[in-house]
């Protein structure tokens, strides 16, 4: 707990009275009975009232005060103490707060709890203010508006989200745009249901989303931290092309592409206003927006994104990812990207096939030399937006410098590479990336090796940069050489041999004289202060050296706050610039990443053709393979218009689950133009991704795991094609066998046969391995087992065909069953599997429930293809013979 005990900067400082009102503004006239209040408390609820919904960070001397409910939520989420100041009412009023030096790592939790805090400083000077120093808040820290290295992730990005929806007739649109802050990258797009949606939320996994207050899809968003509610004005459709015209500096929006995207723009214009009303500054690195649409990427819903770990595991955290593995970045923008690419794998051809020439190209580089420039180099994306928001600090400048050095050496060795294996892509890459001489000589002159944390603090200027600073700084120290010079000149004036100047804290300088030497002392030394041997004295000299010096202080830390702010002023004209050369460092950092995992972890190139189908040899988990302390049994894989489906069989453990997931993966990461773990890989167009793997309870939404699994499945049944990639687990597990035996194989004839998707279909419904005898398109594949007494050993590879056993008891005794109920279970087994056919009738019950399910099938489309007043008497009599007779076999 913190010590509260604090000392206001405020002259008056009287007792409370009554509580606060959300009802005021500036122009608000105070009401009679907060008139009782002091000033000072008159001031912060008037500020107050302006942020009702926000914890207010109130600016006393050296603490951050927060009062009212503000302290107790405070309290409550910082672990800080909760005190009081006066009463209100008869109540004490709750107040509690942090040391303004420490309040970076106070705002990082309360930011990382989707908090958002005005902070209100003074700006006012208290030596000469009437009443309460003036106040006002200076910014608002939101947890999607953050700039400050300390508050934000360096390997995620950090996105604000706006997500609005509009009915037309029986329709409803949606549009969504998202705004990284800390690098100006700005987005819209118009997902085309609430399930796409989901999914753009959950890939763009926005800190802090916006929403408008008639927001009817709340239960898509009410999971997330981070939520506001904004006024329906903020969303409307003029409003924001003024906006955002507004902000780009253009009379139209034509240019970006985004004209016909209304919906999305809405949402655009929401983000703009909020980003404006927080930061309180201009935002000249937010320089334009960029459409992105479903036909760009292969689509993944929320299920498979999660499914698939690509950058977050089924239990929320990072180990074991996809991009664990593939992220060897130099710089966090390079591991932002990274992530970005995996989670938005594209359907342009061209652009991965130049990807893949570029990594080629880095392969045949000393690129671990490129690597370590690339270190050196740091954020320099963020670095540059608090330099946009002039809100930089000197060791962004000491990072922008040493960027700055490189940039010549990084774009020398590009250069020289693409012309070596005449590579385009990197060529463009080398052009992207500018050199600033000018800019490298100016920070190098001007800021100081190892400067302090905060311009506030002085020091960061480097001495000789300005004349008039050193002089200055020199007389803040004291001035030494005046002061001896000043001694010499006085004892030779005066023939006092002894005499000394000095200097203490509480009296100042002075000429300090023996006494013995009293006859000596000129007419005009002045007596500053009598010591039992000595006698100190001021001369006008000497005194109007000390004002300087007592003031030069004050005047150093404003002259030198002044060339500090100079130096955003030269720096600015060139943004543009500096920000295309932080964006292609970034994508060449990917590259050359990409390049090393590819050699470190023996990758190959797959070659993207435009025949339908998925082919790849010895191809390997990417995650499992890297944690595994043995060696991975890699497996092949062929789908084609011919063989479209594998329905997978063979035990648990057995590896289905790591073959399927190993599929998509495989797909997903040469989709975003990397080499991947397989040899003599050739696949074709893929359009989407789904994946059906596992499921839990949904308590949150009242959802069983047998409905999760089911919503799971309609969503692929419904939206697959024949170019998705489809992965199906185990499904019709949750519920009756015959209801899920059922299930499943009209799910894979209707995966097989309707949509004709490529399809891995993992089941322990060994009748399914009976498809492949009527589907041509469909192949059994299992992965087998070996078994030897009472042990089990997986092999984890493919082989052609069904498998001929589930070895679930071996596997419950391998979890640690007690072996009582493995023996009992074993007794039963041989006894259900002794019984004859036609005392239990599984077969024959499990036909009926087929023959059953295809009758209902085709009775349906039939009678959706019929007219009732077109019938004759006797056909309505057949099919009335037919309702009947599916009524028997119920």
């Amino acid at each position: 707990m913190l010590n509260m005990s604090r000392q206001p900067s405020d002259k008056k400082n009287k007792v409370i009275s009554i509580m606060p009102s959300n009802n005021f503004s500036e122009q608000t006239p105070i009401s009679p009975a907060l008139q009782t209040h002091t000033p000072m408390m008159q001031q912060y609820l008037k500020i107050k009232a302006e942020h009702p919904d926000i914890l207010l960070f109130y600016r006393m001397g050296d603490f951050y005060e927060l009062f009212f409910d503000d302290a107790k939520k405070a309290s409550e989420l910082l672990d800080i103490s909760l005190t009081a100041r006066g009463k209100s009412g008869g109540n004490a009023i709750p107040m509690a707060g942090v040391p303004y030096h420490a309040v970076e790592n106070y705002l990082a939790r309360l930011v990382k709890m989707g908090q958002s805090v005005a902070i209100v400083e003074q700006i006012g000077d208290p030596a000469t203010s009437k009443g309460p120093v003036d106040r006002k808040v200076q910014r608002i820290v939101t947890p999607g508006t953050v700039s400050d290295e300390a508050l934000l992730e360096d390997k995620q990005d950090n996105i604000l989200a706006a997500v609005v929806s509009v009915k037309q007739q029986s329709s409803v649109y949606f549009g969504y745009a998202t705004l990284d802050v800390t690098t100006g990258r700005f987005t819209l797009c118009e997902p085309k249901d609430a399930e796409a949606l989901a999914a753009e939320i959950q890939r763009t996994n926005p800190v802090e989303l916006l929403y408008p207050e008639d927001f009817a899809f709340q239960h898509i968003i009410e999971q997330r931290k981070g939520l506001r509610r904004r006024p329906q004005w903020e969303f409307d459709f003029d409003t924001a092309t003024k906006q955002l015209n507004q902000q780009f500096g253009t009379k139209e929006l034509t240019g970006f592409g985004v004209t016909a995207n209304k919906i999305g723009l809405c949402a655009a214009g929401c983000v703009m206003q909020y980003v404006k009303d927080t930061q309180r500054s201009a935002l000249p690195h937010i320089r334009n927006i960029v459409l992105e649409t479903e036909s760009d990427t292969v689509l993944m819903d929320a299920a498979t994104r999660r499914n698939l770990e690509l950058t977050q595991n089924l239990s929320g955290g990072k180990e074991h990812t996809l991009a664990s593995v593939l992220d060897n970045a130099a710089t966090p923008m390079g591991s932002r990207l990274l992530q970005r690419w995996l989670h938005r794998p594209l359907t342009n051809v061209s652009i991965l096939k130049q990807r893949q020439l570029n990594i080629k190209s880095l392969l045949n580089s000393d690129y671990p030399q490129l690597q370590s420039n690339l270190k050196q180099v740091g954020d320099m994306q963020r670095v540059l937006a608090r330099l946009a928001l002039r809100s930089a600090r000197p060791r962004d400048f000491v990072r922008l410098r040493q960027a700055f050095m490189l940039l010549p050496d990084i774009q020398g060795f590009i250069t020289d590479q693409s012309a070596e294996s005449a590579n385009k892509g990197l060529m463009q890459l080398a052009n992207d990336i500018s050199q600033f001489p000018s800019f490298a000589d100016l920070l190098n002159n001007a800021i100081e090796e190892a400067p302090p944390v905060l311009i506030r603090d002085g020091g960061v200027i480097k001495t000789g940069y300005n004349p008039e600073l050193d002089e200055l700084r020199a007389l803040s120290k004291g001035a030494t050489d005046y002061l001896d010079e000043l001694e010499q000149r006085e004892k030779d004036r005066t023939g006092i041999s002894t005499l000394k100047v000095g200097y203490n804290r509480v009296h100042g300088y002075f000429i300090e004289v023996s006494r013995s030497y009293a006859d000596k002392v000129p007419a005009d030394y002045v007596r500053r202060q009598t010591l039992k041997n000595n006698e100190r004295y001021i001369i006008q000299e000497l005194k109007e050296h000390e004002d300087k010096v007592l003031t030069s202080q004050s005047k150093s830390l404003a002259l030198e706050k002044r060339l500090y702010d100079e130096l955003f002023d030269i720096l600015m004209p060139e943004l543009a610039n500096l920000m295309q050369s932080a964006d292609a460092i970034a994508e060449l950092d990917v590259l050359t990443n990409l390049a090393e995992r590819a050699e470190t972890l023996n990758y190959h190139c797959p070659e993207l053709s435009e025949k339908s189908g998925i082919h790849f040899e010895q191809g390997r988990h990417p995650v499992v393979e890297h944690v595994m302390k043995t060696p991975f049994i890699a497996n092949p894989i062929a789908v084609n218009p011919h063989r479209r489906m594998l329905v997978i069989t063979g035990p648990n453990m057995g590896g289905k689950s790591t073959y399927m997931r190993q599929t998509a993966l495989i797909v997903l990461m040469a989709y975003m133009g990397s080499f991947i773990p397989a040899e003599n890989a050739q696949i074709g167009p893929i359009d989407r991704i789904f994946t059906r793997i596992g499921a839990s309870d949904d308590l949150a939404s009242g959802r069983s795991t047998f409905m999760v699994e089911m919503t799971e499945t309609a969503n692929i049944l419904n939206n697959a094609t024949a170019n998705s990639l489809v992965l199906m687990d185990e499904i019709g597990r949750g519920t009756s066998t015959y209801d899920g035996l059922s299930l499943a194989w009209a799910c894979a004839e209707y995966l097989a046969l309707k949509i004709q998707s490529y399809t891995l279909f993992a089941t322990h419904y060994f009748e399914l391995t009976q498809l492949a005898e009527d589907l041509p398109e469909l192949a059994n594949v299992h992965l087998d087992a070996v078994e030897h007494e009472e042990t089990i050993r997986f092999m984890h590879a493919v082989q052609e065909g069904a498998a001929n056993k589930s070895y679930g008891l071996q596997v419950a005794q391998l979890a640690g069953v007690p072996r009582s109920v493995i023996q009992k279970a074993k007794h039963k087994l041989a006894e259900l599997e002794n019984q004859p056919v036609s005392n239990n009738q599984p077969q024959v019950r499990q036909e009926q429930q087929l023959n059953l399910l295809n009758l209902v099938d085709d009775l349906r489309l039939c009678l959706k293809q019929i007219n009732p007043d077109d019938l004759t008497p006797k056909q309505a009599l057949e099919y009335l013979y037919q309702l009947k007779t599916l009524a028997a076999q119920d």
